[in-house]
């Protein structure tokens, strides 16, 4: 089983986007999905337009099974939603023994997904801690703009700082240069020194496509919304690169 973070410390890149087009990807490519919002913000929630009875944030405070929290979007994916109360939880968590393992040691001995997706805050706050240590992998969504490429930058030395920190071994396995417009210098700048720097784990570009900013307003993945769109062919690009890794 695969646990993912989509990480970035810097809001607005696509992070949320990201998380539900990688998570219905591979749904759609028969793999058993949980996709996970730690974002008290509730983008997930808000762009699917669904959510789950019982939440992440039922789950961190009550004695419930993973299965109590989920809501079903389709064949193959799963969701655990998330809302405002989380932060008053995250409050509390810091005062418990071992608060950075909270997740962790919820999810132990969950079973039954290929891969567990989970959509982090925009921030360095208790819960992204949460989900960084819960994680074996972390991809990065970065905008193809200057302080898009500062966020990644600094999104890579947190998750070093971390790992050296608690003694874990998360692994960067993709960058995703996301918002991508070619008749603009700076974008195209960006994403060269994005593939130049990271050549090994940067993904083809999400090009800027009208088609992801309408989904989240019909409540689809691009995938769902339109699958014939350029959001579409680039994000399952994405995801067929993230199966690859399976081998």
């Amino acid at each position: 089983m695969r646990k993912i973070a989509i990480i970035n410390q810097k809001g607005g890149v696509g992070k949320t986007t990201t998380a539900i087009n990688i998570a219905a990807g591979l749904a759609l490519r028969e793999k058993r999905v949980l996709l996970i919002d730690l974002d008290p913000q509730g983008s997930i929630s808000t762009s699917l337009k669904n959510a789950s009875q019982k939440d992440i944030n039922d789950f961190f405070i009550e004695t419930l099974d993973i299965r109590q929290c989920t809501v079903r979007l389709g064949k193959n994916l799963e969701f655990i939603s998330s809302k405002k109360s989380l932060l008053g939880t995250e409050l509390s968590m810091g005062r418990a023994r071992e608060s950075e393992f909270l997740l962790k040691n919820k999810m132990n001995g969950v079973n039954g997904y290929d891969y567990i997706i989970i959509d982090c805050p925009p921030s360095f706050n208790l819960l992204t801690k949460n989900a960084v240590l819960y994680a074996d992998e972390a991809i990065i969504p970065a905008s193809t703009d200057y302080l898009g490429y500062k966020g990644l930058l600094n999104t890579i030395d947190l998750l070093k700082d971390m790992n050296e920190a608690y003694d874990h071994n998360i692994k960067t396995k993709k960058v995703v240069p996301t918002m991508f417009d070619s008749r603009n210098k700076i974008c195209r700048i960006i994403l060269d020194t994005i593939k130049n720097e990271f050549y090994e784990i940067s993904t083809n570009p999400i090009r800027m496509n009208s088609k992801l900013k309408e989904a989240p307003r019909a409540g689809k993945s691009i995938f769902t919304y339109d699958k014939k769109s350029n959001g579409a062919k680039d994000y399952l690009d994405v995801v067929n690169m993230v199966i690859q890794d399976e081998a």
